[in-house]
């Protein structure tokens, strides 16, 4: 990872702040090279209003009340709403943290939206990494802002599902699927982006051996980290019970803005496809295939070996003191 004496990278992490965004949080904490500057918050995993108070909720439980939180989009660009799906409820529990409790933070989110947010960082840092790990609709609304953007921002999401199958259905990734204009804009408009999806993520599995290593810490938030991603686990044992663990789809794409070694790419234009059967399905934008400037890396090998025991080292430093 980088050295100690490097400078830290400014993140933000735009969240849907269920149990894998909360272990995306515990990392960038845990991470000497990291400078966590704010959560920019949006819906999926739970609605935007439960992400804020997960957020504000699990950084007040790592001791780090002084990052601050902004409110994200509500819904996909061509919706009016937005409802938890069955599944999501299943996976990340009724509250998104495993229905386990935590105290509501007395703080709340910043007067200052989540897009606006972005905006004035992206121009203010320059060493800012954007890492989106739900839906990409507050980047695509920032995009439509202020397009200058594109020169300025430094992406690393979570999302799609390019030489695999996707988790919502044998096309569609969960994050894409959530917006897909948005994150058809997002991969068309010249933005540059490393695109951590299921390709790596499911290679890169917690079991519950690493869980009783928490647990045994006896800390309030290693408890927490514990009984959460058992839940998560035990989730996976339903949908997806060949895999033997949880996939660390957030914390992959955080450890990635940090050290990029960790993934191996390739480089391509995409696009997301918006209409049936295929809605969802990210893809090689034929239209740029034989374009010189590929605006995207999409992550196909990852050091899952190297990442599980860097997230177990940074993690665990945290929440053993918490």
């Amino acid at each position: 990872m980088n050295s100690p004496s490097t400078a830290p990278t400014s993140l933000i992490l735009d969240l849907d702040t269920g149990i894998d965004d909360a272990l995306a949080i515990a990392y960038a904490l845990g991470s000497a090279d990291a400078r966590l500057i704010g959560i920019t918050t949006t819906y999926g995993n739970v609605r935007t209003d439960q992400s804020v108070a997960n957020s504000l909720a699990v950084l007040d439980l790592l001791g780090a009340s002084d990052v601050p939180v902004f409110r994200g989009l509500t819904h996909a660009r061509a919706s009016d709403a937005f409802e938890v799906s069955e599944i999501s409820a299943f996976i990340h529990g009724r509250n998104g943290l495993g229905n386990v409790d935590l105290p509501a933070s007395k703080r709340t989110a910043s007067e200052q939206s989540a897009v606006d947010f972005i905006i004035e960082a992206s121009k203010n840092i320059d060493d800012l990494v954007y890492v989106p790990t739900g839906p990409l609709t507050n980047v695509a609304a920032a995009i439509d802002k202020d397009p200058s953007i594109v020169d300025r921002l430094t992406v690393v999401l979570m999302g799609g599902a390019v030489s695999v199958a996707g988790n919502v259905n044998a096309y569609a990734e969960a994050n894409i699927s959530q917006d897909p204009e948005a994150a058809d804009l997002v991969f068309r408009c010249g933005l540059h982006t490393t695109v951590i999806g299921l390709d790596v993520t499911l290679q890169t599995l917690l079991t519950r051996h690493e869980t009783q290593q928490w647990r045994d810490m006896g800390t309030r938030a290693s408890t927490f980290c514990a009984e959460m991603t058992d839940y998560y686990i035990t989730a996976y044992d339903t949908t997806a019970p060949d895999l033997g663990g949880c996939g660390l789809h957030d914390p992959l794409a955080v450890a990635v803005a940090l050290d990029p070694s960790l993934v191996g790419t390739h480089a391509m234009n995409l696009r997301v496809d918006c209409d049936e059967p295929t809605r969802g399905r990210t893809i090689g934008d034929p239209s740029r295939l034989n374009s010189p400037v590929k605006t995207a890396k999409v992550a196909l090998t990852v050091d899952a070996d190297r990442f599980l025991a860097e997230f177990m080292n940074r993690v665990g430093s945290l929440v053993a003191s918490r």
